[in-house]
């Protein structure tokens, strides 16, 4: 507990940093600060969003690799990103059938024209998936929800009858609407509970590339609002959260502008579903902002997020906080729209993206796997791509990457049910975000991108202290309530 005094009352505080310099979600207490330290406010009194959690995905390439590693090191991953003592993960994701990271295509209802889907079966699961997630359920004391997307639906209902791309045709809207109730239910037989769902991963597509299903923002909202919402209801499963759209940002616009045009397009959408893969370095605060002023009591929620299009460095922390990272559109990516796609550090990308997003309404974060091999997959397209866990399972190795310990910086102290707060800092080249737990304590965030070491004096009402940042550097301050 580091206690400073200023001219004001002393603020107790306990500060946790990450930084290019080693510190890894160390708790700290001793600064060398410099003179004219920069101010963060904290104004508890102006309240934001309320947050509903933080985590990341459970993939069949991810469940895969755990089978494969003694369960010593099974174990300690599970451990580190589900238990209190852990990154505590509160919010999730998986897939519904097969996507990119998964070893193989497979749907759970294989058999064409099966409309009542009497052949619906998710034993392409039980091996990897479902048993990964009842060991993260055993673990995490406080529990965490599930978010479902499908990435695409059976072949049989689609027009071209493939995997990738491809339109739902409208006479098998029922029966994928059944399909997510099936689904729903055969989860619930396993004993895990669906907390929300999407129509489909990326309705714009992928450019063909892997499982993937077309949807424009008028088909998907005519599929919730006269089937997959009704089918849900009928049910008796109308407290699925369905979260439209799922892809990236800048998007938004044309999407919330169908989805919540009246009460009857919005009435089966619980909210909103993003991704982060337009830009490496925009978060896109006035699409967010749109989004939230178009349906303000709706969640809005970042689904999936990673460093894509990069084999991951292994025991090379120093990679993870240097910009040399490069994504999907760094060398295709048409001319006019290049400038989104600069080289980039990764922990940069993350820190700076959750702290925009909770500064812009959104109110849960969502990683993409939480596990993958030294290659990036295993992926059945090879679409190699990087986790906060990497691990070795020839040689039983894991390596957990400063992407783990960014995560756990907003999932570990920032818990289910927190307001975003007010605040004002005076220093724009740090990036601060705040929210204040259902318990009454206060998670401050702050990023330093920078070459320098930075000094602030934290406030709140009459108290503050004064606290520094190493350069390139993430800090978590919890304040006791």
């Amino acid at each position: 507990m580091l206690t400073a005094c200023t001219s004001k009352e002393p603020l107790q505080v306990t500060v946790y940093e990450t930084s290019a310099n080693g510190n890894k979600l160390t708790e700290v207490s001793e600064f060398s600060t410099s003179e004219n330290p920069s101010k963060i406010q904290l104004s508890p009194e102006q309240i934001f969003q309320t947050i509903t959690g933080f985590g990341g995905s459970f993939t069949e390439s991810s469940a895969y690799l755990l089978n494969r590693l003694s369960k010593k090191n099974r174990t300690k991953i599970i451990d580190a990103y589900f238990s209190e003592k852990g990154a505590n993960y509160s919010l999730t994701r998986t897939h519904i059938s097969s996507c990119d990271f998964s070893l193989n295509n497979y749907t759970y209802a294989p058999i064409a024209d099966d409309f009542e889907l009497k052949h619906f079966s998710i034993i392409e699961d039980m091996d990897d998936l479902i048993p990964m997630i009842k060991d993260a359920m055993a673990v995490s004391e406080d529990g965490f929800k599930i978010i479902a997307s499908p990435w695409t639906a059976p072949p049989w209902m689609k027009d071209n009858k493939e995997y990738v791309g491809g339109k739902l045709l409208p006479e098998y809207y029922d029966t994928f609407a059944l399909f997510f109730s099936k689904y729903i239910d055969y989860y619930k037989a396993e004993g895990i509970d669906i907390w929300g769902l999407t129509p489909v991963n990326e309705p714009h597509g992928n450019g063909n590339n892997w499982e993937s299903m077309h949807f424009s923002p008028e088909e998907e909202t005519d599929f919730v609002q006269n089937h997959l919402g009704p089918k849900l209801e009928a049910d008796g499963k109308g407290a699925i959260n369905i979260l439209g759209y799922d892809q990236n940002r800048a998007g938004l616009k044309e999407w919330v502008d169908v989805m919540f045009e009246n009460e009857a397009a919005s009435k089966y959408y619980a909210g909103t579903a993003i991704h982060w893969y337009e830009s490496t370095y925009d978060f896109f605060p006035k699409a967010l902002q749109y989004a939230h002023d178009k349906a303000p009591n709706k969640y809005l929620i970042e689904t999936e997020g990673c460093v894509d299009s990069e084999i991951p460095k292994w025991q090379d922390d120093k990679w993870y906080w240097s910009k040399e990272a490069t994504d999907w559109g760094f060398d295709w990516r048409e001319q006019e729209k290049k400038y989104l796609h600069p080289k980039y550090a990764p922990v940069n990308r993350y820190a700076r993206d959750i702290i925009g997003c909770l500064n812009n309404w959104v109110d849960g974060w969502v990683d993409w796997n939480m596990v993958l091999d030294r290659q990036g997959g295993p992926n059945w397209f090879k679409n190699w791509c990087v986790a906060p866990v990497i691990v070795d399972s020839d040689n039983d190795e894991v390596y957990f990457t400063p992407l783990y310990y960014t995560m756990a910086h907003f999932s570990k102290y920032i818990r289910p049910g927190a307001k975003v707060i007010g605040l004002d800092h005076s220093d724009t080249d740090l990036q601060v975000t705040a929210a204040q737990n259902p318990d009454g304590t206060i998670a401050v965030v702050v990023f330093n991108e920078g070459t320098t070491l930075k000094t602030f004096e934290l406030s709140l009402g009459e108290s503050s202290t004064i606290i520094a940042i190493q350069p390139q550097a993430i800090q978590t301050i919890v304040l006791p309530n």
